[in-house]
């Protein structure tokens, strides 16, 4: 399939050819969020942790004596029942990630940029770089692409300035191609690639 490719000053630079098992598929709606989901589950931290009854620093004495008071029979003021005793059945640390087999990963970032070509919501642009870093002077040429929730996607590096510039605007994310990823796609408005990141997912995909 034919797609345009801009300059970073919004000028035409002309076509370029996408391949069709990369950008052309029919976008599943089941692959995409299994694969959110397995992102999500996974930057999880799985830190949060409370104190059961053996780890209560409280007195383990008998509260009074078993018979002859009237009240239940009671132990350990350590136990659950108590205001400052332990809890039962609470969070521990542990690993929230889920699997997904690798097929089914890079199927899925294939849907993504599949979903993106089919909405319009692809840019492609030869070379993304910045003489300074200088927000005010990115965000007027993001006015003239159009662009205004985008994840940008370059080589195998970002230019320094560049990603300094982009580091302000609120909702502009910069990531090198390494880092492409299908929840950060699905989430920003407008996928944009550099011709270096459109040859390297290419090479990638073969």
């Amino acid at each position: 399939m034919q797609a345009e490719m801009t300059t970073f000053d919004a000028k035409k630079a002309g076509t370029v050819e996408l391949s069709d098992a990369v950008f052309g598929l029919e976008p599943r709606a089941d692959i995409l969020q299994r694969m959110v989901r397995y992102q999500l589950a996974k930057r999880r931290g799985g830190t949060v942790s409370v104190k059961e009854r053996s780890e209560i620093n409280r007195t383990g004495h008998k509260a009074y004596k078993q018979k002859g008071t009237g009240q239940a029979r009671h132990g350990s003021r350590r136990a659950n029942l108590f205001r400052g005793g332990g809890r039962s059945f609470g969070p521990k640390p542990r690993s929230h990630a889920i699997d997904l087999p690798k097929k089914v990963r890079a199927l899925a970032l294939k849907h993504a940029l599949s979903s993106k070509a089919k909405t319009n919501t692809l840019m492609l642009i030869d070379k993304i770089e910045l003489k300074d870093g200088k927000t005010k002077e990115l965000k007027s040429r993001f006015a003239k692409l159009g662009l205004g929730s985008a994840l940008i996607i370059d080589g195998a590096e970002v230019h320094a300035a560049f990603a300094r510039a982009a580091r302000n605007l609120p909702r502009v994310d910069v990531l090198p191609v390494q880092g492409i990823n299908v929840y950060d796609i699905l989430r920003h408005d407008t996928l944009v690639l550099t011709k270096a990141a459109l040859e390297a997912l290419e090479a990638r995909f073969k």
